[in-house]
């Protein structure tokens, strides 16, 4: 189930709508965005550090760390396959949001690194936008800080 829900589900999205996402033709940009500084679809999908397995410092959590590193090398790979077409893709690391998923473990989250919905979905909003084609494929906190692999 947890795959479904982080991995696979993700990508069948991502798969039905890259038809309707492409910025280019026959690999050359469509005319009206030859002067765009970034392209018009983005394929933005929520992470977590903890699928990071550099960063793994704890363990645990095994099915929710596994099914994150598998959707952080799903959204790398579908970033090479989908650049062609103009379309960048990202994996966003939101930080400990205030929402019934995180309920369990907010009492071991540092003050002041309990976000709320709102500022979370605007923070994420901004990084998108600071993106560039370079950072295609990539794993990106809320504050627009590279997470590695």
């Amino acid at each position: 189930k947890t795959l479904d829900i982080n991995v696979v589900g993700p990508l069948m999205f991502a798969k039905e709508l890259a038809p309707l996402m492409k910025t280019t033709v026959r690999g050359k940009k469509k005319q009206q965005e030859e002067t765009a500084e970034r392209p018009t679809s983005v394929v933005a999908c929520l992470s977590a550090r903890v699928g990071s397995i550099s960063d793994n410092e704890l363990g645990g959590w095994y099915s929710y760390r596994f099914s994150k590193a598998a959707l952080n090398q799903a959204v790398r790979t579908m970033s090479h396959e989908l650049k062609r077409q103009g379309t960048w893709c990202l994996t966003l690391h939101p930080g400990t949001t205030n929402t019934d998923l995180s309920k369990p473990f907010q009492r071991n989250v540092a003050e002041g690194r309990l976000f709320p919905v709102e500022f979370t979905s605007g923070r994420l909003l901004d990084v998108i936008d600071c993106m560039t084609v370079e950072h295609s494929g990539g794993l990106y906190d809320w504050a627009g800080k590279a997470i590695p692999f």
